[in-house]
């Protein structure tokens, strides 16, 4: 594990699991009072820096890791230790296609068997084995789900509803990655742009009353503005080669 990583997951837990906030509100108002560079950004007024947020009154926030930087284990290990503490029973991970959904599955598969990051918990841990599965099975205590944004709409079998609508999201932890997608709004009529454009809309649906949510990109953009709910952010120096051996 990389130092940015371990930093990027320790960050991560403290903000969603320290007790120190209830709503990324509270982040930002303590960020807009302290930092005189972003309160020079939204004219002086926290309100406009507030209409700002993509996903509020909830602990929600952005991971910006660039491309190549191991993003999928900083998921992992993020999901690991939120199931572990007890917080949350579940976890849930979207993605913008089938293509990331298998690729993201296939990694935290291995992640899930590696006997190293087993041991590396302790045996107080609330949840050590967690079960990946996808959403065409019942998610069920200490399941990390992962899921392309598409099936929650489009696929009759998908599982969603039955297991975390009706206020039951509130004990799940939401991990979006490349979560851009979510926030720039997808034009077109096809099927997937179609997904993309009520990503936001799920998120923030009160039926699932989903509370800990957080999201991963490289290009935390909307247009040229850059995401002000971004928490942790890499970008690794282009010297770097960070190709796996």
């Amino acid at each position: 594990m990389r130092r940015y990583q371990q930093e990027a997951i320790q960050t991560a837990a403290i903000y969603l699991f320290g007790g120190k906030y209830k709503t990324v509100e509270d982040l930002i108002k303590k960020n807009f009072n302290r930092n005189a560079e972003i309160s020079r950004r939204y004219n002086n007024s926290f309100t406009e820096y507030e209409h700002k947020l993509q996903l509020p009154c909830r602990l929600s926030g952005t991971i910006d890791l660039a491309t190549r930087t191991g993003k999928s284990f900083v998921m992992y290990g993020i999901a690991q230790i939120a199931l572990a503490l007890g917080v949350v029973d579940k976890v849930l991970v979207l993605c913008p296609s089938l293509t990331i959904k298998n690729e993201l599955t296939n990694k935290f598969e291995k992640l899930a068997a590696d006997s190293r990051l087993l041991n590396a918990l302790p045996e107080t841990a609330r949840i050590r084995n967690p079960r990946i599965i996808n959403a065409d099975q019942t998610i069920k205590h200490g399941d990390i789900c992962i899921t392309n944004i598409h099936a929650v709409y489009g696929n009759n079998s998908s599982s969603i509803l039955d297991s975390l609508g009706f206020g039951k999201g509130a004990r799940c932890l939401v991990l979006n990655d490349e979560v851009h997608h979510a926030y720039n709004l997808a034009t077109g009529n096809t099927a997937e742009s179609k997904s993309l454009k009520e990503w936001s809309k799920f998120l923030l649906d009160n039926g699932f009353d989903f509370r800990y949510m957080l999201g991963f990109t490289g290009t935390a953009y909307i247009e040229n503005e850059y995401f002000n709910d971004v928490i942790f952010r890499y970008s690794p120096p282009t010297h770097i080669n960070l190709k796996r051996k």
